[in-house]
């Protein structure tokens, strides 16, 4: 017999008894129902009937009892209309507020704590319990949807080339990561997100809004010249757990990436390695942090004079970005953060960024770089000729440590 006719007749069988039995025995019912079909009844009988797996299992409990016990147990049956009441009766005022965590611009606080932060929840459960009303996730997730909220979004994926060295050079990276982690020292992970339009455009992700009234943006994604784009370059502190992010406004080249990186250092990096010896970098191998990049090289020469350490660092191969730990541990709760939000302003951007948490304890911090970089930059061999540097016997195109020159 096929499953949609064993599943037909289970219903069929279900409605023609159940005015006749209390709660308790449907659930025995539906336990000895599932008992007979053996390995996937319950499932069947489940989908069949409308009752939960638990509710079910309360039946399988009950069917082993001893006679005895099962008939005193009979007796003890809820009346109709019995059992707890609906958590929006007993808390009248939970809906509302719910509501005004999901939109708290237009129902609620402007200063919510949510009010930068993703609305998983999770997220929505815990602070409806530090506000007094205490709830779950799951019943947040079934009053969302009895109030008219769903996800809305969509997504896109890209792919990179493939290098013959590729597996070697990962190893030799986390060996040098592995290293230095041992020794409590510093070993950082930096690249630049993706540009972003600032405005109302349109932003991948989704977030909780009534149904059918998803936020409206601009149809075209034109740049706006007033508002321009904004450059996040991040570095991740691999031991820590912690990640700086500058928002820089004007251009995308190896003078941002190390001031980035000089900021790190400033604002989080001195406090926790204050007696560090050199830093560990590992980068993509393109971009403005690119392997071949002579601007880049000189100036990390710049940054190792300023700080009075050495800098080694380590390129993944070309094609391999996402494996880069900056973009699964820092870059992609960014983006969950400020998923189907429009980012309507420099400081929207700052804010989302800094408010980017995790259950695992990841602290982020942000900042708005507003310098000018100039492009185009030549680099003569002289300089290069001046820098202190060393290329690592293996791969010294990729590895190599640049030491202070004073």
């Amino acid at each position: 017999m096929q499953d949609a006719q064993i599943a037909e007749r289970i219903r069929r069988a279900y409605e023609a008894l159940r005015p006749e039995m209390d709660e308790r025995m449907r659930r025995q019912w539906a336990a000895s129902e599932s008992r007979r079909l053996g390995y996937g009844g319950v499932s069947s009988v489940s989908h069949a009937t409308g009752l939960s797996r638990t509710t079910i299992a309360a039946g399988f409990a009950e069917l082993d009892l001893p006679l005895d016990q099962r008939l005193r147990e009979a007796a003890r049956v809820r009346r109709p209309g019995g059992g707890r009441r609906p958590l929006t009766e007993v808390d009248p005022q939970l809906l509302a507020t719910l509501e005004s965590l999901i939109e708290p611009t237009t129902r609620g606080d402007p200063e919510s704590m949510l009010r930068w932060t993703c609305k998983s929840t999770r997220q929505l459960a815990d602070e409806l319990t530090r506000m007094g009303h205490p709830v779950g996730r799951m019943t947040v997730c079934t009053l969302l949807h009895e109030a008219g909220y769903s996800l809305q979004a969509d997504r896109k994926t890209r792919e990179g080339d493939w290098h013959p060295d590729r597996d070697a050079q990962f190893r030799y990276i986390d060996r040098m990561v592995r290293t230095r982690l041992r020794r409590e020292q510093p070993a950082v992970s930096v690249d630049t997100k993706k540009k972003e339009l600032i405005g109302d455009f349109k932003n991948n992700g989704r977030e909780w809004h009534p149904r059918g009234q998803p936020p409206e943006v601009r149809v075209h994604d034109f740049v706006d010249k007033k508002l321009g784009k904004v450059i996040p370059y991040g570095v991740y502190d691999i031991l820590n757990d912690q990640g700086w992010v500058s928002v820089g406004v004007d251009h995308d080249t190896a003078q941002f990436a190390t001031h980035s990186i000089l900021s790190w250092w400033a604002r989080m990096g001195c406090r926790c390695y204050g007696h560090a010896r050199d830093l560990l970098i590992t980068a993509d191998g393109g971009g403005s942090n690119g392997s071949r990049c002579r601007l880049w090289k000189v100036c990390l020469q710049q940054l190792a004079d300023e700080l009075g350490m050495g800098l080694v660092v380590c390129h993944f191969p070309p094609g391999t970005s996402k494996w880069n730990k900056i973009e699964h541990r820092l870059f992609s709760f960014i983006t969950q953060n400020w998923r189907g939000q429009p980012l309507d302003s420099r400081q929207t951007v700052v804010n989302l960024i800094a408010n980017t948490t995790t259950r695992t304890g990841l602290v982020v911090k942000a900042a708005l770089d507003t310098h000018h970089y100039e492009t185009k930059i030549k680099v003569s061999d002289a300089e290069l000729t001046a820098m202190k540097m060393t290329r690592h016997r293996f791969h010294g195109d990729w590895n190599y440590t640049i030491k202070p020159r004073s």
